[in-house]
């Protein structure tokens, strides 16, 4: 008997392992994104320009995040 509740269960977490969320994509592709972007201006964010170079890079991953979203919903 406690075997035989217990296999839903262990279908549901394999099952959840193998599943990708769409969100997860777009968070791994518009990590990417901002892995090619960050280094080409990175000059200009710790110039002194930018009154808070991280919170750029955070608003930077967030639009690249944002844009990787667009982009799967698109294709």
């Amino acid at each position: 008997m406690l075997l035989s509740s217990a296999a839903p269960l262990t279908d549901l977490v394999f099952g959840a392992s193998l599943f990708f969320p769409p969100i997860f994509k777009a968070v791994l592709l518009g990590f990417l994104i901002w892995l090619l972007l960050h280094p080409l201006i990175r000059g200009w964010l710790y110039s002194g320009e930018i009154w808070h170079p991280t919170l750029m890079d955070l608003s930077l991953f967030v639009l690249c995040v944002s844009a990787s979203l667009w982009l799967s919903g698109r294709w």
